[in-house]
């Protein structure tokens, strides 16, 4: 249902929008004015995916959902939209079909803006169709920098993928090394050696008499190979110390940007919804003076 009462949409909401962040009051102005105000009831179709991108919609008041269908049919939900959220804004540079569906869910109040209009707005000047383009150049750097950065993943099976076979068998022996199996295997050798040697004749019979010295040998090199496997496997868990850092840091930094894109959010809410507290307490006041 299309009205004709004036557009809600406030300068800094329309500049949340990245394709107009570099607009400044006059050309924002202009382009307000090019908004169509449109009510739609709950559970009204805005757009299916497949259609051709024809406008972009800025929310002024209710909810819409963002959908897709999978290949058994069911909707998979990819956002929930609500005031002061803006979607379909890169089909006015390229008018593609949608990728997804809207659906609102909830009574709402959106400003409209066609991509025809648009374009007659852009080729009448060009220098805000260069700040349009650094915006979406920006954007998509961004947007890159995202996908590279906000990647949460498990430190052991990172670790087990980067691992060859040469580092797991130093795991192994390295922890076989600093176990009970081992001392306990040592031990037996011990007693068993001594043993055989102790008790077995001394024509032939014995291999390393009193003092064992082979026994020795045999200890030292043992020690001597334990020694440089317990170093590589303290150097893999450096490295996997490393990578966890590498991840914590990067689970860190998406939630940053991810408090800060809520903050935006919050300006813009806050820009809109702070003059109409002003104006609610000031009439309020002014009924209580009269009284």
């Amino acid at each position: 249902m299309q009205t004709t009462s004036p557009t809600l949409m406030t300068l800094e909401a329309l500049r949340s929008v990245p394709l107009f962040a570099s607009l400044d009051d006059e050309d924002a102005s202009a382009l307000r004015g090019l908004l169509r105000p449109r009510e739609t009831a709950a559970g009204a179709l805005l757009f299916r995916a497949g259609e051709a991108g024809d406008a972009m919609y800025l929310i002024e008041s209710g909810r819409v959902r963002i959908h897709v269908a999978d290949a058994a049919g069911q909707n998979l939900t990819l956002a929930e939209l609500a005031r002061g959220d803006f979607f379909g804004e890169m089909s006015l540079l390229d008018g593609k079909p949608r990728s997804a569906s809207a659906t609102v869910t909830e009574d709402a109040r959106l400003a409209v803006l066609p991509r025809e209009d648009f374009l007659r707005f852009v080729r009448g000047n060009a220098d805000v169709a260069l700040d349009m383009l650094g915006a979406v150049t920006d954007r998509l750097r961004h947007t890159d920098e995202l996908l590279r950065r906000r990647v949460s993943r498990n430190v052991n099976d990172e670790d087990a993928a980067r691992s060859t076979p040469a580092d797991r068998l130093a795991d192994m022996l390295a922890e076989f090394g600093g176990s009970w199996k081992f001392i306990s295997a040592i031990a037996v050798l011990l007693v068993v050696w001594m043993a055989l040697n102790a008790w077995l004749p001394h024509d032939g019979g014995r291999f390393d008499g009193y003092p064992f010295e082979f026994l020795g040998v045999v200890l030292g090199v043992v020690a001597a190979m334990q020694a440089p496997i317990i170093m590589m496997s303290q150097n893999r868990q450096a490295e996997k110390d490393r990578l966890r850092a590498d991840l914590d840091y990067q689970v860190n930094l998406k939630n940053e940007l991810s408090i800060t894109e809520v903050l935006r959010r919050l300006d813009v809410l806050e820009s809109e919804r702070l003059p109409v507290l002003f104006d609610e307490q000031k009439a309020l006041l002014t009924k209580k003076s009269e009284v």
